[in-house]
């Protein structure tokens, strides 16, 4: 009828017609010819994802990992996680504020030299702090961390109240090293530079190790009446104390018997009043002797007279 008998024709020619592969199920397609178990080994493994349906809102999500996961990575290579870090701990604890967790009291126990503020500020404790989230640990180990500090101890009490008891190392002495002084307690701990002159009195010690070993030397010095004497204790190759007296004088001690040799200058300076002679050194190190030095002048003075002394030979007649 239209066009006289012509077979009807399909509007598209078919794919095989056209030399091509039919569309049909997704299926794993190798690029490069490869052996026909390993291709069965990767159809066995992924086949069961292979018709697999994504949920809805699966691209969001992946993308929004993606973001943050990028964010996280910025921070990382951009050294930014503790401004981050405390932008978060900021917002944690402004929502435990307003929920009623604000610290309102801190109380301090056990303060000598150190200031309110000084405590605090050791302890972490800020005006955005929070009970609720606040870290007793952290504050203690941040406490401790004071050589001012011996012990401390931190304890909550909701919904608003810190207390915070701690107990301080006391100055007991001074120490010179390389020229600088600096304030320790007994056990020798370093508490800092000599800033306050209320501790300008205390014993001072000199060299290496003095901190450490002084409390045991000055201990011993303290039962003598000679302790009032004495300037500076310096210790010599960390074996061993000298004495620099007020007068100038140096008192030389043994390594061992230190007492026993103090007791020997003592008797000798009240019976002899040794030590209000005209002289610069004083040796105490070896057992069965005391040497003493002269100064120049009282030298000087000593040859003269002993040449004055000195007997004149018996001359011949003629």
């Amino acid at each position: 009828m239209f066009g006289g008998g012509r077979r009807t024709q399909p509007l598209k020619r078919s794919a095989a017609r056209r030399g091509q592969t039919v569309a049909g199920p997704s299926r794993f397609t190798f690029p490069v010819e490869i052996p026909a178990r390993i291709r069965r080994l990767v159809r066995r493994r992924l086949g069961p994802f292979r018709d697999s349906v994504l949920p809805r809102g699966a691209g969001i999500i992946a993308a929004v990992v993606f973001v943050f996961a990028s964010i996280a990575y910025g921070a990382v290579k951009g050294d930014h996680l503790p401004a981050v870090a405390a932008g978060l701990k900021d917002v944690r604890d402004a929502l435990a504020n307003a929920a009623g967790f604000r610290i309102e009291q801190a109380s301090i126990v056990g303060r000598a030299q150190l200031s309110e503020a000084d405590v605090l500020a050791l302890a972490g404790v800020t005006d955005r702090s929070s009970l609720l989230f606040f870290d007793v640990d952290a504050a203690r180990t941040g406490l401790k961390a004071s050589p001012w500090i011996a012990e401390a101890s931190v304890r909550k009490l909701y919904p608003g109240r810190l207390h915070i008891e701690i107990s301080e190392r006391e100055p007991f002495a001074l120490w010179q090293k390389d020229g600088k002084v600096s304030l320790i307690a007994v056990d020798g701990t370093v508490l800092g530079p000599l800033a306050d002159r209320r501790f300008a009195g205390l014993p001072l010690v000199v060299g290496p190790g003095a901190a450490k070993k002084a409390r045991d030397f000055l201990a011993v010095l303290a039962r003598h009446a000679l302790r009032d004497q004495v300037r500076a204790s310096i210790l010599v190759a960390e074996r061993r104390w000298n004495l620099k007296l007020t007068n100038g004088i140096d008192v030389r001690l043994p390594e061992r018997n230190v007492a026993q040799a103090l007791d020997t200058l003592a008797g000798l300076d009240r019976d002899k009043k040794l030590l209000a002679r005209d002289i610069t050194a004083v040796d105490l190190r070896l057992p069965d002797r005391v040497t003493v030095r002269l100064s120049d002048s009282a030298a000087q003075a000593r040859d003269e007279a002993l040449k004055v002394k000195k007997p004149k030979g018996k001359g011949g007649s003629a």
